[in-house]
């Protein structure tokens, strides 16, 4: 009986066997964790939110929940901005907003796109538009269709709040994201049309508080001098 003991513990089937069903026993561990990790996301359905950048966040994601939907800097008719450390520029948009509304739009686009000719092909369209609306209609009319996605660009950017911007907004009150974001996107038209200076005027002053200027972005040039001629002197 010894013996036989002996050669079943030192049987290599036996120890093949007691292997096989340690294995068995953690993937069946591995899968109820991975059903459990799963079942909270397929509770939440197929509903989304949008992230800063304006890219839709699965509720119940690895990532958590879609981010909390911030303010606009200054409110829609804070013409004059706030009092701090963008007063001077706040000024300079207000004119430029008031005088030449074409190169505050310009501006504001090349801060957001940072791509070269971004102003030149967004301020003169928009120069030819003001002057088609304001010669055959008497006001500003068609420029606005033209520069009001860039207003739910910059809102899809830094996660804004549409409600804010325009001095209250039925998008809020939608639970579904993409209604929201269709009724506010409807709103950023709204308030082109009805408050096209003090919307521009918005936009340049939450620009240049969050984006520096692209031409601050210049990456240094490095300047490789080369070594004075040398010559080797002759020992004695």
């Amino acid at each position: 009986m010894a013996n036989n003991n002996n050669l079943q513990e030192s049987s290599p089937l036996l120890s093949k066997q007691v292997s096989v069903e340690e294995d068995e026993k953690k993937n069946l561990n591995v899968n109820n964790s991975t059903d459990v990790a799963a079942s909270p996301a397929a509770r939440t359905g197929a509903g989304f939110g949008w992230t800063a950048d304006g890219l839709p966040l699965v509720h119940g994601s690895v990532v958590g929940e879609p981010m909390g939907r911030s303010q606009w800097d200054s409110s829609l008719l804070a013409c004059l901005g706030r009092n701090d450390e963008f007063c001077s520029s706040d000024v300079e948009v207000c004119l430029l907003g008031s005088v030449a509304p074409c190169v505050l739009y310009g501006s504001n686009v090349e801060r957001l796109g940072s791509a070269p000719g971004t102003f030149a092909n967004h301020c003169l369209p928009y120069s030819g538009l003001y002057l088609i609306g304001n010669s055959f209609f008497g006001w500003n009319c068609l420029a606005p269709w033209f520069s009001y996605p860039t207003r739910t660009a910059i809102r899809r950017k830094f996660n804004l709040e549409a409600s804010e911007s325009s001095g209250g907004c039925c998008g809020s009150c939608l639970e579904d994201e993409v209604q929201r974001e269709q009724c506010e996107s409807a709103c950023d038209f709204a308030t082109h049309v009805f408050c096209h200076a003090c919307a521009l005027c918005q936009e340049g002053r939450e620009l240049r508080r969050r984006l520096p200027h692209p031409g601050f972005n210049a990456q240094p040039v490095l300047v490789m001098i080369p070594p004075g001629e040398q010559t080797m002197g002759r020992g004695d």
